[in-house]
């Protein structure tokens, strides 16, 4: 939050979020304070991938059994396994966070 997103009006937050992160409620008001943080403190658009590594592994070894495995991208939403290599690994590399 120390950049003046204001001008910029195109950054984003990329956030990739491991499934067992949000099975609670709790986990769910945890994700919900985070955005409103982000949001309120000048934040103008988060990204999220809810995906774990493995999975993304999987998919990129058998891609057949992952047709439907759907990745946020940059500002879109794409199918996994259609994806070139290059940015397969880029979603793969991106930190994956904890609440």
């Amino acid at each position: 939050m120390k950049v003046n997103q204001d001008p910029y009006q195109g950054t984003l937050m990329n956030r990739k979020l491991h499934p067992a992160m949000l099975r609670s409620e709790e986990d769910l008001v945890k994700l919900g304070s985070m955005i409103k943080t982000y949001l309120t403190h000048g934040g103008k658009h988060i990204q999220f991938n809810v995906v774990d590594r493995a999975e993304m592994e999987d998919a990129k070894r058998h891609p057949e059994q992952h047709s439907d495995l759907v990745v946020r991208v940059a500002g879109y939403s794409a199918y996994f396994i259609r994806l070139p290599e290059a940015i397969q690994n880029e979603v793969m590399d991106r930190t994956e966070q904890q609440l």
